[in-house]
């Protein structure tokens, strides 16, 4: 799992990687550790909590809240922790918490995604994800957080530009490992 981090945050023009770190079904977060090279516990989830997809971070992105850039990945499948997939945006959830030192409130805004190569989730776009699901999404980010003491606020959905442009704007590392997809 070497240099997860520091991968091209584009595959393309508009497509993205996403490192897999929490598969869809894992009920303990899992996050990439650099200086490790590897995945380690983050914590486990409140009880009767699973991810409802694949959850990772978009690489060579530093978000304001000093991780990369969190990316969910709706589709109907589950991979595994370290698992590299080329994905294009379908929204962005727009949330703020309460930040690690105390000291106010940050963004810590979430892409959601879908596989380049989705067979059976190539139609989506956020139009096209139900009211109900981004509902029951956004109860997830709500229930994760919890008794964190995060005090998560959704402030609402952007479209898949928004995501985009949020990616772009986050990119921290010039020199980036090759991949291709």
């Amino acid at each position: 799992m070497t240099g997860l981090d520091r991968l091209k945050a584009f595959a393309h023009d508009d497509t993205f990687h996403v490192v897999v770190e929490s598969p869809r079904g894992a009920a303990v977060k899992l996050k990439y550790d650099a200086k490790l090279e590897a995945m380690i516990v983050s914590r486990p989830l409140n009880a009767g909590i699973t991810f409802p997809c694949d959850w990772g971070f978009v690489p060579s992105t530093k978000g304001p809240d000093g991780d990369p850039v969190d990316a969910a990945i709706w589709w109907d499948v589950a991979t595994f922790p370290g698992v590299v997939i080329p994905c294009r945006a379908l929204a962005v959830v727009r949330v703020d918490q309460n930040a690690a030192e105390g000291s106010g409130r940050i963004r810590n805004d979430r892409i959601l995604a879908v596989p380049a190569e989705a067979r059976r989730e190539a139609h989506l776009a956020l139009t096209a994800v139900p009211l109900r699901v981004r509902q029951e999404f956004e109860q997830f980010l709500l229930a994760t957080t919890a008794l964190e003491g995060k005090d998560l606020r959704i402030l609402g959905w952007d479209v898949a530009g928004a995501a985009l442009a949020l990616i772009r704007s986050s990119v921290t590392f010039s020199k980036t490992l090759t991949y291709s997809c």
